[in-house]
């Protein structure tokens, strides 16, 4: 198979406008140029690579599979041009950061840190969810990932830097609030505000109670900490939160920790990246920085 850089660009700019005709445009070519081009890429892998539903063309599976090896040829060759233009001395210092979204508690303070050590850098920033974090990782558009544990099964390399205490936590009027100790049996008989299935939050929650022979019981699912914060306050449940986004609330007195048994749940904050990928300059640098300074920079309100 011989496909050219200029024919994953088509590949991309067609998923993108869903049209040949718009493709064409912002490519600065003609439509019967990217029809002819496509047609030699499907003659070369004997499958069509789009289907027509009206004026808009979608991709097929072999259409998707050519998009993702496209995405991850550019980001490669965008990784080797900052790379060069280092060797140069151009030093442009780009980073691309993904993280999950209660990483966002906390990581401004590092990127302000590492800002003032490296003012030239340029930070793309994106928030997401667990799934949208994996993702990113496995297209290979982003450097690196702020996140909890990565999965076994994905070449993933995933570096602890920072702990990430769960803790339980309720409204200041809750019955159990005024106790110094609590079995976790009695707080499993509670109904708790949880995350998406896949979060990792309630993954490791939900591995904790099984560990203790013990269920969780949903009685809601939302998918940001900021939702699970607003839904307690509002009583209609108890949390399990990282300790990292409760700083105001505690100070406000809206909401208490628990002090349930054995908690909190200690799990880790990773820098997780693709195994064996290279760095340029500024991402190494920035990597470096979160594991040599995260633990003094970042100061968690003691329970």
């Amino acid at each position: 198979m011989n496909i050219t850089l200029k024919q994953f660009k088509i590949i991309e700019a067609i998923v993108d406008k869903c049209n040949y005709t718009e493709a064409a445009k912002s490519l600065y070519m003609t439509q019967p140029a990217v029809s002819m081009q496509v047609k030699q890429i499907e003659e070369q892998i004997g499958m069509p690579l789009f289907e027509r539903k009206g004026k808009q063309v979608s991709a097929t599976q072999a259409g998707l599979e050519l998009l993702y090896y496209a995405q991850n040829i550019r980001q490669q060759l965008r990784e080797a041009s900052e790379v060069m233009e280092e060797l140069r001395g151009l030093k442009r210092g780009k980073l691309h950061l993904t993280m999950a979204s209660t990483a966002n508690y906390f990581a401004p303070q590092l990127i302000a840190a590492f800002h003032h050590q490296y003012p030239a850098a340029q930070v793309t920033l994106d928030v997401t969810n667990r799934t949208g974090l994996l993702r990113a990782l496995d297209s290979n558009t982003t450097d690196m990932a702020i996140m909890g544990s990565p999965p076994d099964d994905l070449q993933l390399t995933g570096i602890p830097f920072l702990e990430n205490p769960l803790v339980v936590v309720a409204w200041p009027e809750h019955p159990l609030a005024s106790r110094k100790s609590i079995r976790l049996a009695d707080v499993a008989d509670e109904d708790f505000i949880v995350r998406e299935p896949d979060s990792g939050t309630r993954m490791a929650t939900e591995r904790y109670f099984a560990e203790h022979q013990l269920s969780l019981k949903p009685r809601m699912e939302m998918n940001r900490a900021e939702a699970i914060k607003q839904a307690v306050m509002a009583e209609l449940g108890l949390g399990i939160v990282s300790l990292h986004t409760i700083e105001m609330e505690l100070a406000l007195k809206r909401l208490v920790v628990l002090n349930v048994e054995d908690f909190p749940i200690i799990r880790q904050w990773h820098i997780v990246h693709r195994d064996g990928k290279r760095f340029a300059a500024i991402p190494q640098a920035f990597k470096d920085f979160v594991l040599g300074h995260a633990e003094s920079l970042i100061n968690l309100v003691p329970l």
